[in-house]
């Protein structure tokens, strides 16, 4: 790419805004389902528990895009 990003991290980029948008999905998912009363709090600790990994993977991409750099 003309821009000094490489072509992995244009990839790494791609993933990280689609795990996000995921993350912010299951984020409202759960809160729709808390508010609506009658919800299974089994389901609920699945979504949390996909949202955890979610957040995981977002991490292990920011470190691969950015590392931290020691000062």
């Amino acid at each position: 790419m003309h821009d000094g990003m490489s072509l992995r991290d244009a990839e790494l980029k791609k993933r990280l805004l689609t795990l996000e948008q995921e993350h912010r999905d299951l984020d409202s998912a759960i809160v729709a389902l808390q508010q609506s009363g009658s919800y299974d709090q089994l389901q609920i600790m699945r979504l949390k528990k996909r949202k955890l990994l979610l957040k995981d993977q977002i991490r292990h991409i920011e470190d691969q895009i950015l590392p931290d750099i020691i000062a």
